[in-house]
């Protein structure tokens, strides 16, 4: 039970923190900036792994657990359990964030700034070096794995610093389900859904090629 308090938990503070930038740059005129999210989605996740990584492995994504299930790495009969605790700590965020900025419309939530198509594909190979690195570094030698989480951190601050406004550089079915639920507005969620568990299940095939 402690791992999955953990991905509530872990989820909850990568959406409250992540989301919450977002708002807070569109209701400050901009000061956090782009860059400012960028990083704040990068550090809180590098913060997470380092925080709860021994413990649930800190997916506090969706797409990552599918991918880590097909592996012998995660036990599959968690892979429901991680799940439904993600999706809760991403609901109880975007609900905490709604009673604390009752005017946002968005609550953060990622949406095309093109076609749906584009954000498609760009979510896939988003999430699909994002889960490469996080196999590659994780499942590597003691000298090497050491360092997941900032190697994972600064691919997340990396994605989201050049692809943030084009995609909203998601990667996570979680981070994109809490804020589209709360604030009602489901236009284009399956994008967000769909294209990283491709995008993860991918690096997963990937991994295990390189692996072998």
């Amino acid at each position: 039970m402690k791992k999955y308090v953990a991905e509530v938990l872990g989820t909850f503070t990568l959406v409250f923190c992540g989301t919450g930038a977002v708002i807070i740059n569109q209701q400050a005129q901009g000061v956090v900036t782009h860059m400012g999210i960028a990083v704040t989605f990068g550090l809180i996740v590098m913060a997470l792994i380092f925080a709860f990584g021994r413990l649930s492995g800190a997916h506090i994504n969706p797409a990552v657990s599918i991918a880590f299930a097909i592996t012998p790495i995660f036990p599959k009969k968690d892979l429901l359990p991680y799940i439904i605790a993600q999706v809760i700590g991403a609901l109880l965020a975007s609900g905490v964030l709604r009673l604390l900025f009752p005017t946002a419309t968005t609550l953060g939530e990622t949406l095309p700034a093109g076609s749906e198509m584009q954000s498609f594909v760009l979510e896939i190979i988003l999430t699909y070096f994002l889960m490469l690195v996080i196999l590659m570094v994780s499942q590597s030698t003691p000298e090497v794995s050491q360092y997941t989480a900032i190697a994972v951190g600064a691919v997340v601050l990396l994605e989201a610093l050049f692809a943030g406004p084009i995609t909203g550089a998601s990667m996570n079915p979680a981070r994109s389900i809490g804020p589209a639920l709360v604030a009602g507005n489901l236009q284009s969620l399956w994008v967000y859904i769909l294209a990283p568990i491709v995008g993860a299940l991918l690096a997963t095939f990937s991994w295990q090629y390189f692996k072998d």
